[in-house]
């Protein structure tokens, strides 16, 4: 399967694991790229010397392409990008600030780059930027998200209108399905988070997991906004943010609740109640925990199977 992103990345399959706080560590990544798509390690939740112990480790369990998934408001932005040059990452997807801080430095030494986008005005500030590629994310996604709260289904056709570099979807996709969909609508591949955080080689607390997978339909928020817009599965903190909201809430009231570590405390530690637990709305499709292998594989049998279909039907 081939597109313009297959040939970016040297991936079998246009897909791209996202690099995800206290989940993407190296297990994840490399087993991600062992199964043909581009894995990421998320340096967001990592000191500068776990990412460097994660890019060794996820380069001796694979021999495809992986890459490394940087927010710029990183605290000690400096110190993980030239551990990436350091240790010959060929792959930096950047989010959450101004892809022109940091794209021609990474360039320069050879590495692809790709940005996380959530809205045209973003993307086409992007490709100015001189980036290879754009992740446009929907606010289906979980995590950080856009103002905007544009979806995934309006928001890829209307990048695709306004840039001409490769275009990756997010938000919302976790099933072959999905991927084709994004794909009708013009991207090129996909990235996916939520289906693998619900996967035995995820970093994240096997509570969360099984909470993502016993989630249905409209189990997450988007909330926070004061401060960054996040979606979160609802549980005892997130209705703790909605009290203090209905008491006219300041955003320094809603700093002090939210603290420091929430994410790590849910995510990672696997506290259901008093944790931060980022997941996206399409955890209300995911219905179980399996190895990375075996989920690409029913995403690209899906994708297959589907695409068939339409075509026997003439619908293209």
């Amino acid at each position: 399967m081939e597109t313009s992103i297959t040939q970016l990345f040297g991936t079998k399959y246009p897909i791209v694991q996202a690099g995800m706080i206290w989940a993407s560590g190296w297990k994840l990544a490399s087993a991600a790229s062992n199964a043909g798509v581009l894995g990421l390690i998320g340096a967001g939740s990592m000191y500068p010397d776990v990412l460097r112990e994660h890019i060794r480790k996820c380069r001796n369990a694979t021999d495809k392409p992986f890459g490394v998934n940087v927010p710029l408001l990183y605290p000690d932005i400096e110190q993980l990008m030239d551990i990436i040059v350091e240790e010959g990452v060929k792959i930096v997807f950047t989010s959450a600030g101004n892809p022109k801080t940091w794209t021609s430095f990474l360039k320069e030494k050879g590495i692809v780059v790709v940005h996380v986008v959530s809205s045209v005005k973003f993307a086409i500030k992007a490709e100015e930027a001189r980036v290879d590629a754009v992740v446009a994310e929907g606010f289906e996604a979980g995590g950080h998200n856009g103002r905007e709260e544009t979806t995934t289904l309006t928001l890829i056709p209307m990048v695709k209108e306004q840039i001409s570099i490769p275009l990756i979807a997010a938000g919302g996709i976790a099933t072959g399905r999905g991927m084709l969909a994004a794909m009708v609508l013009g991207a090129e591949g996909v990235q996916i988070g939520s289906r693998f955080v619900a996967s035995t080689e995820a970093s994240s607390h096997d509570n969360f997991k099984q909470l993502v997978v016993n989630a249905g339909d409209g189990a997450t928020s988007l909330t926070l906004k004061e401060l960054a817009p996040v979606r979160l599965l609802r549980n005892k903190f997130y209705e703790e943010i909605q009290e203090l909201y209905a008491k006219g809430a300041s955003t320094e009231e809603l700093k002090t609740l939210l603290g420091r570590g929430r994410a790590k405390k849910g995510m990672f530690e696997g506290d259901l109640d008093q944790g931060e637990l980022e997941i996206g709305q399409i955890a209300g499709l995911i219905r179980d925990i399996k190895p990375v292998s075996e989920i690409v594989r029913d995403i690209i049998a899906e994708f297959e199977q589907v695409k068939k279909t339409f075509e026997g039907n003439n619908f293209w």
